[in-house]
């Protein structure tokens, strides 16, 4: 095979890895939307992660954070037609998730509060007028928010790039 044979073939498959991750990300938000409404916490926190890693790996393959993936995700959001602005493209709020122990170690070190609320499925909490920096993670189910220590992200505005981005990927007619 030659390089630009192998590379449409490694194109093909990151589109392939993009498609599956999308999937899982939507399968995870159907089975969150039935286990909403049956307030299991676990399956709920289960799905929203669920949600959030498949939505990292796309970012993951999009913008790549080894300096010699650049080139593949500079590329591959071309062909895909994909800016910076994408939703995708700041990893941040997801960090808190995946390195939940660093957050823990981090609250504790810094010994802010003995007030600790975690894994809160809520959507009155403003109404109570909790302080939201001592509510590690939250999930309003009637806005789709995701809360940590004040920061939110808007769920549905992941799942909604997530479905665009798939919808690119079916578009590619690759060589």
């Amino acid at each position: 095979m030659s390089s630009d044979q192998l590379k449409a073939l490694a194109e093909l498959v990151f589109i392939g890895e993009i498609v599956n991750q999308a999937k899982f990300a939507d399968r995870a938000a159907e089975h969150l939307k039935t286990t909403t409404d049956d307030a299991d916490p676990v399956e709920i926190w289960g799905a929203i992660q669920s949600i959030l890693i498949a939505a990292a790996n796309v970012s993951k393959i999009l913008w790549p954070t080894r300096k010699t993936s650049a080139v593949r995700g500079d590329a591959l959001r071309k062909l895909l037609y994909i800016d910076d602005r994408n939703p995708l493209s700041d990893r941040s709020f997801r960090n808190h998730f995946e390195h939940y122990d660093e957050r823990i170690e981090d609250w504790f070190d810094g010994q802010r509060s003995a007030v600790y609320i975690d894994s809160r499925i809520d959507p009155f909490d403003s109404v109570w007028g909790r302080n939201p920096a001592n509510i590690h993670r939250g999930y309003d189910p009637l806005t789709k928010t995701l809360t940590f220590r004040g920061e939110s992200t808007d769920l549905a505005a992941i799942l909604s790039a997530l479905e665009g981005i798939r919808h690119k990927c079916r578009n590619i007619a690759l060589p």
